[in-house]
């Protein structure tokens, strides 16, 4: 198998290690960017020059530009640029202060959109390319007490979808995850909360908190079988839209779907009453 080189952010835990760990025993490169250098000592010990590594914050986008520019200097290509980097903000929308919507838009939106336009000069001039985004289930689907976690993946999957499409004439290929729950730290260490108000109490958007504390509730997927799935679609002709991971997420997506498009198969004739007749 040839040897390629990944660029991958939020590689210290999670899917982002995990990826990490299986493309350097097959012998691949990686760019891993993360905040808590540290984190991945064993993994630059065992595999030396195969992994490099670059401290980045998502939500500074000088420093995007940055070690993009700089990774590209350095190893003359990168084949497949891997969205990883993120966290969850739960709680009712009126929980939430000014600073943790800020922060979840930026480091869950604006810092992959970012990214991926620091590295587009560089994918076109090299002739193709992969660009592999971490969504999730809730890019297609909502749940009470979500409600900006949900706007940053929407606005996510909005960009890579269009972005699929401006670029297919650069042969550059954009596939959307849409994982469902895994045994990460995402939950139990990644995610946020606001602060409780009383009024949600009891409420859906309320039981949120409850739900985010809970560890006796395990998550159903496998990170290393769902990396691996992830990792294996960069070898696919062309490249997928979407790659569902997890039966909740299926069953998720399945039914948010499918409510979707009843509602707008009832209004096909509302719609057209709208039009100004083809003879006027």
């Amino acid at each position: 198998m040839t040897q390629r080189t990944w660029f991958i952010t939020g590689v210290n835990s999670g899917f982002g290690r995990v990826m990490t760990e299986q493309l350097l025993a097959r012998g691949d490169r990686v760019v891993g960017t993360t905040r808590k250098m540290g984190a991945l000592d064993d993994l630059k010990q065992k595999y030396g020059d195969l992994l490099w590594l670059h401290h980045l914050d998502m939500t500074d986008t000088a420093a995007i530009q940055r070690v993009v520019s700089c990774a590209f200097n350095d190893l003359g290509k990168i084949d497949v640029i891997v969205s990883n980097a993120g966290y969850g903000l739960f709680g009712a929308a009126e929980e939430l202060s000014d600073e943790q919507v800020t922060h979840q838009i930026a480091t869950n939106l604006i810092g992959p959109i970012m990214l991926v336009r620091a590295a587009l000069p560089h994918l076109r001039a090299q002739g193709g390319s992969r660009i592999i985004g971490l969504s999730t289930f809730g890019g297609q689907a909502v749940l009470p007490g979500g409600s900006l976690y949900h706007a940053s993946k929407w606005g996510l999957e909005g960009f890579l979808d269009s972005l699929s499409v401006e670029l297919a004439a650069f042969k550059i290929g954009v596939t959307i995850i849409e994982p469902g729950s895994a045994r990460t730290n995402f939950r139990f260490g990644g995610a946020q909360l606001g602060e409780p108000l009383e009024a949600y109490k009891g409420t859906p958007a309320g039981m949120v908190h409850a739900m985010v504390k809970d560890t006796s509730r395990q998550p159903l997927g496998d990170p290393a079988k769902m990396s691996a799935i992830i990792l294996g679609s960069a070898d696919q002709e062309p490249a997928p839209k979407r790659i569902v991971l997890g039966s909740d997420s299926w069953g998720i997506i399945y039914k948010a779907l499918t409510e979707r498009l009843a509602s707008v198969e009832a209004q096909k004739d509302s719609a057209a009453s709208t039009d100004i007749p083809a003879s006027v």
